[in-house]
This record gives C-alpha cells, structure tokens and sequence, in this order.
C-alpha cells in the first residue's frame, strides 16, 4: 500500500525545471555542428552530423560559395543569411577569415553558395534534435 500512495504522490508533483543540457546541448551543437549530441553521448548521431555538415560547408568554401552578411535588404538575401548563420561556428570563422566575399561568376559558385546555407539549415535541424534528445522527448 505504501508503494501505490509513493507513485501516486510522485505522479501528482509538478514537472522539474529544464535542465541545463537542455539549453547547453543546443546551444554548443549550433557553434560546433554534431556537438549537442556528442556532450550527451550519442556519438554516432554527432560524429555523422558533423561530418555531413561540415563537408557541406567546405566543399562550399571551396566552390567559391558566397557568405551572407546581415543586412535589411532582399528578402532572398536574408534567407540566405538565416541559412548560412545556421552553420554556427563554421559561419562564424568564416566571416572572421573574410572567406566567401567574392562575387558568384560562374554556376559551381552559385552550387557552393546553396550547399553553405544547406549545412545552415541541417543544423538547424541537429539542434532541435539535440534539444528534443536533452528534454527527454526522444532518445
């Protein structure tokens, strides 16, 4: 009897805060693609995002991709910068090194910069990932 009153009392509590992985684990998978998962110990899941991801950006870079900046202009010009400032890190070390500021001449480049803001936008997705896997929502 006394088990049942236990469960029951467990059962009628309030749900406990979030916890810090929660907000940690999207937080560090948004700066270094596939890390969210790896601090919760889903190695696999991490080590293939971050390879899928980066890849993505690289090969980009090396397309002669081109980086969007913020700015308040074109709608299409915002997207991309949504997509590619989903690349967190790689974003990030790329605007710091002035990396992909050239001007798209010819079809690769414009490739290069579409995969740039795909590796944004798959990131986009392992962070919610993460959080869902933090939350207890997924496992």
């Amino acid at each position: 009897m006394a088990n049942s009153t236990t469960a029951k009392t467990k059962a009628a509590e309030p749900a406990q805060p979030a916890s810090m992985m929660s907000v940690i684990a999207p937080a560090i998978g948004w700066l270094i693609p596939g890390a969210g998962h790896m601090i919760q110990k889903r190695w696999i899941r991490g080590l293939l995002l971050l390879v899928s991801i980066g890849t993505l950006f690289v090969l980009g870079l090396l397309m002669q991709g081109h980086i969007y900046k913020a700015n308040g202009g074109d709608i299409l010009d915002i997207l991309g910068f949504i997509g590619d400032l989903g690349a967190g890190g790689l974003y990030i070390t790329t605007l710091t090194m002035n990396w992909g500021q050239g001007a798209i001449a010819f079809a690769i480049a414009d490739y290069g910069t579409k995969f740039m803001i795909v590796a944004g936008l798959l990131n986009f997705i392992a962070v919610a990932d993460a959080y869902h896997i933090a939350i207890g929502k997924k496992q």
